[in-house]
């Protein structure tokens, strides 16, 4: 199918979220997502590879959190969440690997995560309204264990990391669940 087959606007409306594509002819889209207090958009461009369409975002992938400080002082580990709103503070979420083990540990409403181990490999974080390709925030070789991090606007972009779409027709695509929608079902039919 050419890529100039699927231009337009697809949209995906359940119960009170309502998402749209609008795809142009130059290989451009832009899109938008509401539901709840979680409003959305992304920009990028778009190729067609048989009957998928791949999405190549302009928000990288990964970079929702800066860290603005690090130490290494007691035992166990500390990440501290700031944000400039304090609401999204309550909705944070460590991501801590050892070896190959994964654990999940969510923040306080001040957005202080403890994590009561001896020792990870990784530690990633990321926003529980605004769910995204995490942030690295602790790899193998870094042997901190305090880490102040800030949350940063681009949070409310989505990167599409990871997620092709399946071109079912002219005027319907799909994709699987994910961690953006987390739905069975999720397909966009042209308007």
């Amino acid at each position: 199918m050419a890529q100039s087959g699927i231009q337009g606007t697809y949209a995906f409306r359940r119960q009170e979220m309502v998402s749209a594509f609008h795809f142009s002819l130059d290989g451009k889209f832009t899109f938008f997502y509401s539901y709840g207090a979680a409003d959305r958009s992304a920009t990028g461009r778009f190729t067609v590879e048989g009957d998928t369409l791949k999405l190549k975002c302009d928000k990288e992938a990964g970079s929702d959190f800066t860290i603005e400080k690090q130490s290494k002082s007691g035992s166990g580990y500390q990440v501290s969440c700031k944000a400039p709103n304090p609401y999204l503070l309550s909705y944070m979420e460590c991501l801590v690997f050892v070896g190959d083990q994964e654990l999940s540990f969510e923040s306080d409403q001040d957005g202080m995560v403890n994590i009561d181990l001896p020792h990870c490999d990784k530690i990633y974080v990321r926003n529980l309204i605004f769910p995204d390709i995490p942030t690295l925030v602790k790899d193998e070789k870094n042997q901190n264990n305090r880490f102040e991090v800030m949350l940063l606007e681009s949070v409310q972009q989505v990167s599409f990391k990871g997620i092709d779409f399946q071109i079912l027709d002219e005027n319907t695509i799909s994709c699987y669940p994910n961690y953006f929608i987390p739905l069975e079902g999720i397909t966009f039919r042209k308007e």
